[in-house]
C-alpha cells in the first residue's frame, strides 16, 4: 500500500461470515474501505440461543445471524454468500483469495473460520503451542496485513461476543493503518439521524 493512499483505495477480504467475520466487515465498510465477505454459513451461531450477550434479552442464533447480515449488506459489504475460499495467498503488497469462481484481490484480509485454521496454515502465520494462530492484541497475524480472530486464536473461548471483539479490533487496526493514526468508531446520536433517519431507535 503505498503513502498516497486513500481509505476508498483500500479493499479488505474476510473470509468466514459468523460473528468475527461479520464484525470485521461492518467497521470496515462503515468507514468507506470497500469490503468483501466469503460466507459458507457454517457457523455455529445456527445451534446456539444467546442470553449471554450484553444488550440482547435473548435471540435466536439464526435470528442473530440474519440481522447481522442485514447490517453489513446496509453498508455496502460484497457478501458472497456459499462461495467458499479454496487459498489464499500473498501478492505484493495484498493478498490473492482463489474460490471456484476465480480469483479475488486484497490490501488486508481478515480469516474469520472458526475452529478451522488451514487457511491461516497455508498463508504461512505463525502458530501458538496450541496450534493456534498466532496473534497480538490487534489480531494481526505474524503475516503483515493478515488477521485471525475468533476460534482461530483462541483453544476454547468460543463465544460470539469475544468473537465480535476480535472482529472490530482486527477492523481497527487497519483502519488505523490505513488513516496512519489510532483511529476510534465512536458515533453520536446525530451520526445515527444522519444515517439512519427515522428508522432511529429512540
Amino acid at each position: 500500500m503505498s503513502d498516497e493512499t486513500t481509505p476508498d483505495d483500500v479493499s479488505v477480504i474476510v473470509v468466514g461470515g459468523g460473528p468475527a467475520g461479520l464484525s470485521a466487515a461492518l467497521f470496515t465498510a462503515k468507514n468507506g474501505l470497500e469490503t468483501t465477505v466469503f460466507d459458507t454459513d457454517e457457523t455455529w451461531m445456527h445451534k446456539a440461543h444467546l442470553f449471554n450477550y450484553l444488550g440482547i434479552g435473548s435471540v435466536g442464533g439464526s435470528e442473530f445471524m440474519a440481522t447481522a447480515r442485514q447490517q453489513v449488506d446496509d453498508f455496502g459489504v460484497d457478501r458472497r454468500q456459499d462461495e467458499a475460499v479454496t487459498a489464499v495467498s500473498e501478492s505484493g503488497d495484498g493478498f490473492v483469495v482463489e474460490t471456484e469462481d476465480g480469483e479475488y484481490e486484497a490490501d488486508f484480509i481478515v480469516l474469520a473460520t472458526g475452529a478451522n485454521r488451514d487457511l491461516a496454515d497455508d498463508l504461512g502465520c505463525a502458530f501458538s503451542d496450541d496450534d493456534t494462530v498466532d496473534v497480538g492484541v490487534d489480531m494481526e497475524t505474524s503475516v503483515d496485513g493478515a488477521y485471525a480472530t475468533g476460534a482461530m486464536v483462541r483453544p476454547e473461548e468460543w463465544q460470539a461476543a469475544i468473537s465480535v471483539g476480535d472482529g472490530a479490533a482486527a477492523a481497527l487496526n487497519i483502519l488505523s493503518t490505513v488513516k496512519g493514526e489510532h483511529y476510534h468508531d465512536f458515533d453520536v446520536p446525530d451520526d445515527a439521524a444522519r444515517v439512519f433517519g427515522e428508522h432511529v431507535a429512540e
